[in-house]
């Protein structure tokens, strides 16, 4: 029998709401001159993406739930929903959400998808709304908690507590919070070196509750320098569709300039940026004919001195 949970993200809709307005009114109030800020599209762009991204979900669910379900019932495991299994079983759902991210930044054709959520070149509640449309690339990883017998109702249930936990995390208004939060959860100073654009920044902190994953394998970095927002190479546009298939279309496009089947598969399995090993060009012709006129004559050989 399906575990009677609620759905945690529609009963946080009204706080995201009162939230933003609170951010807004602060950013007008008390202007930070360094920070991003808001700016109205940018603003609508997020919000027109996050309410694309319900209604794409609603369609990738139907498959999705269809393979967990069979896999679920497959398996003789089972993980009963109790107040004490509840958060043992978020504790292992952020453990692979944080390699489910880690994995969608460092194979292409995964970061095809989360890239939406790095487009915005601001950094507020708004921008925690820029989800993708096509997040059909995640279920996978989750795949080894139905296997080890926990309900797909109750998966689901997990990864909409961590979606909310991770809405008050995209500000700039929040400073570094005390050291023993910092060390263990995922706060606002973590979430702004994972937005940043900046070399050390990138592929950073890719933590969901937690950060200690970070810590563990080696992808925490401070916050230290102020971040810049967004991608490497900014795509400039409001218009929500482009936003959601940008890199889908980039990847066509190397696909096609494509020559090898090893540089194919290195377009969508390496990471993004990856370019194919170039042999190195041949080596220039020195002093070509005629040499009289193109080579200087060699100096003369300086005198010895006793």
């Amino acid at each position: 029998m399906s575990p009677n949970l609620p759905d945690v993200v529609l009963w946080s809709i009204p706080a995201f709401v009162l939230l933003t307005v609170i951010e807004i009114i602060g950013h007008r109030v008390h202007p930070d001159e360094d920070a991003a800020g808001y700016e109205t599209k940018d603003a609508a762009t997020s919000v027109t993406m996050g309410l694309g991204s319900l209604v794409f979900d609603f369609l990738w669910k139907i498959p999705v739930v269809a393979i967990y379900s069979g896999v679920h019932a497959l398996t003789p495991l089972r993980v009963p929903v109790l107040w004490w299994t509840i958060p043992l079983m978020l504790l292992a759902q952020d453990f692979f959400y944080y390699w489910s991210h880690r994995g969608h930044h460092v194979i292409r054709v995964l970061w095809a998808c989360h890239v939406v959520h790095h487009s915005s070149e601001k950094f507020n509640f708004t921008t925690a709304l820029r989800q993708p449309w096509t997040s059909l690339t995640v279920w996978p990883f989750y795949l080894p908690l139905i296997v080890l017998g926990v309900h797909p109702a109750a998966l689901a249930f997990c990864s909409s507590a961590n979606l909310v936990y991770q809405f008050w995390i995209h500000t700039e208004r929040i400073g570094k919070l005390p050291r023993p939060v910092e060390y263990v959860f995922n706060t606002p100073s973590h979430h702004r070196v994972h937005h940043a654009s900046q070399g050390g920044y990138l592929d950073r902190n890719f933590g969901g509750i937690l950060i200690v994953w970070d810590r563990m394998f080696g992808s925490w970095v401070p916050e230290t320098d102020r971040p810049v927002y967004g991608l490497t190479k900014n795509i400039h546009t409001y218009n929500p569709l482009r936003v959601a298939t940008h890199e889908y279309a980039a990847i066509a496009r190397d696909l096609k300039r494509a020559t090898t089947w090893r540089e194919r598969a290195g377009r969508v399995f390496r990471g993004p940026g990856w370019q194919p090993h170039q042999p190195p060009a041949p080596a220039e012709t020195l002093c070509p004919a005629p040499a009289e006129t193109l080579c200087p004559a060699p100096a003369p050989a300086p005198e010895k001195v006793a």
